[in-house]
């Protein structure tokens, strides 16, 4: 599971109508198939503004596991 995957989890599991992610990161319905379909990428602004939405973080988005230490400068 990639994090198309996740993010489209996340909408059909809450039964929300592409529309309404097309209304939050201000694009049509149109782009939001695209993204799904992999015919087209999410900016990471977008992947910001859907993981305050869902209440995730960008982590779980990224299937990143927890507790990745912060490289040391």
């Amino acid at each position: 599971m990639d994090y198309v995957d996740r993010l489209t989890a996340l909408r059909e599991d809450r039964e929300i109508k592409q529309e309404t992610i097309a209304a939050i990161l201000g694009c049509k319905q149109s782009a939001v198939s695209k993204y799904e379909q992999r015919r087209s990428r999410y900016d990471i602004i977008d992947i910001i503004r859907l993981c305050e939405f869902y209440h995730v973080s960008a982590d779980y988005i990224l299937g990143l596991p927890k507790g990745l230490p912060y490289p040391e400068r």
